[in-house]
């Protein structure tokens, strides 16, 4: 069985699109690889059940990743819609460690992500280069994180998808202060054959501790301001942070193999 679902969404065709397939037991890696390929979605999840939780991984159309938000929020939706009616909170084993996803009287899900701060350096020409203009920080983690000062500094970057691929992190966050929302961003990760994630919630674990240190604030409503376009309400809790949105299903369907 195979799920589509908006996540960070406020009505269907907004958000992030993830696929998810739960699954009675693991398939081999090359044929999940060759599904996530063929699904051509940013993420699809891929769930099995253990006695306690759920072991969860994601793939790119390229390539299997350590964390991914949008497609935890998804898989996360398709087992309290689908699979456990009743229950108000799930847990997921990954390779990030245990991720818990809790659901509100509203359907609000609330994720328990890693807290992942970044680490400041130089603002270099190659990314002033790749992002075609100079931001006024640069951090780096798992990601790398470029902060301007305006909303519409971020709104308006065309980036150099080919100079982007030549970073060795797993992509480019861009941000600013929002004109609406406490910030807003935006992600590219064209090694990964995403040139813009419409809304990533992983890297909300990077953005979270940064703007709560600058804002002087624990929790704050953000938007990523892609085309599609997401939000997300981001709380610091020490080195945890969770990240909450809404989801709706857009697709169920079978896969022929």
């Amino acid at each position: 069985m195979l799920y589509q679902v908006d996540a960070f969404a406020d009505v269907v065709f907004k958000g992030n699109p993830a696929a998810v397939c739960p699954l009675d037991f693991w398939l081999d890696d090359n044929l999940l690889q060759a599904i996530a390929s063929e699904n051509n979605l940013s993420e699809t999840a891929y769930f099995v059940a253990t006695d306690d939780a759920f072991e969860l991984r994601w793939f790119t159309p390229v390539a299997e990743v350590d964390l991914c938000g949008h497609a935890t929020l998804a898989s996360a939706y398709v087992v309290f819609h689908h699979i456990k009616r009743n229950a108000d909170t799930v847990n997921f084993d990954t390779k990030s460690g245990r991720l818990s996803v809790v659901r509100s009287a509203d359907g609000l899900l609330v994720m328990d992500f890693p807290s992942q701060p970044g680490v400041a350096i130089p603002v270099g020409e190659d990314m002033i280069q790749a992002l075609g203009a100079e931001p006024t920080f640069l951090f780096e983690g798992e990601d790398l994180m470029a902060v301007f000062e305006r909303q519409c500094q971020v709104a308006a970057i065309e980036p150099d998808f080919f100079a982007l691929k030549k970073f060795e992190r797993r992509g480019v966050i861009i941000t600013a202060p929002g004109d609406e929302v406490d910030f807003v961003s935006r992600f590219f990760a064209p090694k990964y054959d995403i040139p813009e994630d419409p809304v990533t919630g992983s890297a909300h674990c990077m953005l979270t501790p940064y703007w709560a240190n600058r804002l002087g604030k624990i929790e704050m409503q953000a938007r990523q301001i892609s085309a599609r376009g997401g939000n997300l309400t981001c709380l610091l809790n020490g080195e945890r942070v969770a990240i909450s949105g809404h989801a709706y299903e857009y697709m169920k369907a079978e896969i022929s193999l």
